[in-house]
């Protein structure tokens, strides 16, 4: 029976390349490497074979780290390194490639291969540590550098404060709606919503509760949402809603259903907890008679006069005199 000695430093690993893939076809070298490795903190998976392992990569939420072994029946680790790289999936899988060539040509052809680092057999227990430890760096940093890109992308379109689309996004997906209902011979509904009073708010409570009201009535108008409509804050306290394929009566009912879920419960914000309102403007667009300009000023109209009337109510322009198509929107 081999010992094998636990160091008392040993920390597990950082969580985007806490798993390994272990390919190996000797069961003693298989069984250390797999002792080894739950010491130091990582979930094992083995593979006994080349084609075992390929099959484990296919599923969801396979290891990141791989030890593969050069010699294995059926797939061996040079071809198996092959078809990992081939697939050019996400997130990064990074490969140690193990050998008992030493030969420099043979190195080089695993390498190239797509191994990311090779260890020759039989290799010291901390130089397999450092590697995988490098191995893992390597892992945490890719997976920085896609949550950043991946941020980027999400801020380009959406606004950051209540994560709903913004003003240009929601602009765009309101002309796609347009056109796809042009062609469907469809209509779509369009509602403005304004939070009421929303400078006092500032005024009295600063702007951190302010933006605590604007977050919470972004996550309840989510909430309401059906899978079909798209919402998007359109500048300021005022926030705008899709809904395709709506008549007058449907369009109606959502925007009921949003001015409630802002009045029936009070918004825990730092200072107090605050009784908002909302006010909510209403039209419904046949593209064949009607602008999307024209379609945002009549929602925008019926919103104010739901103010002038009062507030906390909803407003609605039937769009009874057509002008005529103009898809450009300033």
């Amino acid at each position: 029976m081999v010992a094998i000695p636990h160091s008392p430093g040993d920390a597990p690993p950082g969580p985007a390349c806490n798993r390994v893939l272990v390919a190996e076809d000797d069961p003693m070298f298989r069984k250390i490497l797999r002792v080894w490795l739950e010491q130091w903190g990582y979930e094992v998976t083995v593979a006994e074979d080349g084609g075992t392992a390929w099959s484990i990569l296919q599923q969801s939420g396979a290891p990141q780290l791989l030890i593969l072994d050069w010699m294995m029946p059926g797939i061996d680790g040079v071809e198996l390194c092959s078809m990992v790289r081939r697939r050019d999936s996400s997130p990064y899988q990074y490969i140690l490639l193990v050998t008992a060539r030493d030969d420099k040509h043979d190195l080089i052809r695993g390498l190239e291969a797509g191994a990311d680092d090779y260890l020759s057999k039989p290799f010291d227990r901390n130089e397999l540590r450092a590697r995988l430890r490098t191995g893992g760096r390597i892992l945490s940093l890719q997976e920085e550098q896609r949550k950043a890109r991946e941020h980027l992308q999400f801020l380009a379109t959406h606004d950051e404060l209540t994560a709903l689309w913004n003003r240009r996004a929601i602009l765009d997906l309101f002309h796609r709606e347009w056109e796809l209902a042009l062609r469907a011979e469809k209509t779509i509904g369009v509602m403005m919503m304004d939070v009421d009073r929303f400078k006092i708010i500032n005024d009295t409570y600063g702007h951190l509760s302010g933006d605590a009201v604007l977050r919470e009535i972004a996550r309840r108008i989510q909430e309401t949402l059906r899978a079909s409509d798209l919402a998007g804050r359109y500048g300021g306290e005022e926030f705008i809603v899709l809904l395709p394929e709506s008549d007058v009566e449907q369009v109606q009912a959502c925007a009921e259903r949003f001015r409630l879920a802002v009045a029936d419960t009070p918004i825990l914000a730092p200072q107090a907890p605050l009784e908002v309102t909302i006010s909510a403007g209403t039209a419904v667009i046949d593209p064949r008679l009607h602008s999307e300009r024209e379609a945002l000023a009549a929602a925008d109209s019926a919103l104010y006069k739901a103010k002038n009337a009062g507030r906390n109510r909803v407003g609605s322009s039937l769009m009874e005199n057509a002008i005529g198509p103009d898809s450009s929107i300033a």
